[in-house]
């Protein structure tokens, strides 16, 4: 579904990324983990179009997304819920997720749609009316997620979900995330909580200094010695 090959990326002189190589394949959950400053979010938006492919190239579903802009990468299929969440704080819950659906057309998708959102974080449901600037750090990346899916995405790009959240809320994302997974929505995740991340996902990949080190499944990655020591402080 997703090809990156040798993708190179920055912010004007700084380069982040050398040569990137990564798939995610239809109905996978795969991460991208590694530390502060890697290039994880970088990658992500290199492919949500909101920073240069400098060399390299970036296709979804066959076609070349490299270049296009961030709502044509949208419109091709591809949700994006950054680590900022840009949700509009004067706005109700039910109010941000209709702003996510402004590309749907069709009100029984629009409807069915947040229904699923509203399965997914029953709390959402429960404070529907409530602003949310009021919402606390959980529930703000609830409803970024939850706005995230109001396109019907093919893809689904989520960047460190578990910033800042408390353990609680830190679960409830991952288990929102895994139910997505089991639905058949394909996601590509960035995060640094790696034990938990290797326990739900299908693949992950260790970008370190803008370069990808170590690919494999999440069972060989918590058993890799690299990612022991590194990450996981055994």
């Amino acid at each position: 579904m997703l090809k990156i090959t040798g993708l190179e990326s920055g912010y004007e002189l700084l380069q982040v990324l050398w040569g990137v190589d990564l798939h995610v394949d239809e109905g996978e959950f795969v991460a991208l983990l590694g530390p502060n400053g890697a290039g994880k979010t970088t990658t992500l938006r290199a492919i949500a179009g909101y920073v240069p492919a400098l060399h390299g190239s970036v296709t979804f579903r066959g076609q070349q997304i490299s270049g296009m802009s961030p709502n044509k990468v949208s419109a091709a299929g591809i949700g994006y819920v950054s680590e900022a969440l840009n949700l509009f704080p004067s706005m109700s819950i039910y109010e941000n997720l209709l702003v996510g659906a402004y590309t749907v057309k069709d009100k029984a998708k629009i409807k069915a749609n947040i229904d699923l959102v509203y399965e997914l974080f029953p709390r959402l449901h429960e404070r529907s009316g409530q602003l949310a600037g009021t919402l606390s750090g959980g529930e703000r990346k609830m409803l970024a997620i939850g706005r995230g899916l109001m396109p019907s995405p093919s893809l689904l790009l989520v960047d460190e979900p578990s910033l800042g959240l408390a353990p609680i809320p830190t679960l409830a994302a991952f288990d929102a995330l895994k139910q997505l997974s089991k639905r058949g929505v394909t996601i590509l995740l960035v995060e640094q909580n790696v034990n938990t991340t290797l326990r739900i996902v299908d693949r992950a990949y260790v970008l370190e200094q803008g370069r990808i080190v170590l690919e494999g499944t999440g069972e060989q990655l918590l058993g890799d010695t690299h990612v022991q020591e590194a990450y996981l402080g055994i």
